[in-house]
């Protein structure tokens, strides 16, 4: 278990919570009481005083006898707003910055995205336990996980193979249980990474409409960067690679096909890895008007 910030989050989510309800049930009664006593106690000591004065004097040994203890109005104070954005990341959606240029052209580095974290199932904080199933991923669809080889890394690539599924590709063309997945060429697009323009091309996955980057002119060597699970159902060559998806596994590319480290080099993407959709774009200070929707 990583010392992440899902884990910090969760220790200060049960801290403040425990405080602010032992003060709920516990502290300010006694606080109340605390404040009573003191009132009482000056009373002999107000003898000659007006109204307004005894009054003012009651209220400030009141005050000063009741007083939270700083570290109960700190966790009292900030338990809401840890209460809120705890339950907005663990369950609903949750932020991610994009690191590479292996998804261009759909998404840029330095994009900064939203993931929805329920369409999936509802899962346990930290350790990801799926305890209410709703959906499952569906061919096309862009999700983030957590990396086979390291799970401590979030990577996010596009769904390309389901469970079952025989995957092939072969001199950069994908092919999906034999059915060849065309390719309509869209013009150029600068990749920044190698600074040079390649090949876009429009490409459909189930549903999903969306756009790829091959360099058809240059060769790209596939092999195996790991001993992955699931080795035996894969058959690399010069050419390409041949895949045979397991059950509760998806298998993942980018949409840099040159440019994405994926499952053609590390394997198969377990369901209890993936974190979430990737559905929305709310900022990149680069290029605002990015600002919106993808597929």
């Amino acid at each position: 278990m990583s010392w992440d910030f899902a884990l910090i989050l969760l220790i200060l989510f049960i801290v403040t919570g425990i405080v602010w309800c032992m003060d709920v049930l516990v502290f300010r009664k006694r606080r109340r009481l605390a404040g009573e006593a003191a009132s009482a106690a000056i009373e002999p000591s107000l003898a000659g005083l007006s109204l307004e004065e005894r009054t003012q004097r009651r209220q400030q040994a009141y005050d000063e006898a009741a007083k939270a203890p700083w570290w109960v109005e700190y966790c009292a104070s900030f338990f809401p707003v840890i209460l809120f954005v705890f339950a907005l990341r663990s369950f609903l959606v949750e932020p991610f910055r994009i690191p590479s240029g292996s998804m261009l052209p759909t998404l840029q580095n330095g994009d900064l995205i939203l993931v929805n974290k329920y369409e999936y199932g509802i899962r346990l904080p930290v350790i990801d336990r799926k305890i209410i199933p709703l959906g499952t991923p569906e061919r096309g669809d862009v999700v983030v996980f957590r990396y086979p080889v390291e799970p401590g890394i979030d990577y996010i690539k596009r769904i390309v193979g389901l469970p079952g599924d025989e995957i092939v590709y072969r001199n950069k063309t994908l092919f999906i249980n034999g059915q060849e997945v065309r390719q309509v060429r869209d013009g150029d697009f600068f990749e920044p990474d190698n600074s040079t323009y390649i090949g876009r091309y429009n490409e459909t996955l189930g549903k999903v409409d969306h756009q790829i980057l091959v360099n058809k002119r240059a060769s790209q060597g596939l092999m195996a960067i790991a001993n992955y699970p699931f080795r035996e159902n894969c058959q690399y060559a010069s050419n390409g690679v041949q895949c045979k998806v397991p059950e509760g596994h998806y298998f993942v590319m980018g949409d840099n096909r040159d440019n994405s480290l994926d499952s053609r080099f590390w394997g198969f993407v377990p369901d209890r890895n993936i974190v979430g959709r990737a559905f929305f774009i709310w900022m990149n200070f680069s290029e605002p008007g990015r600002i919106g929707r993808f597929h």
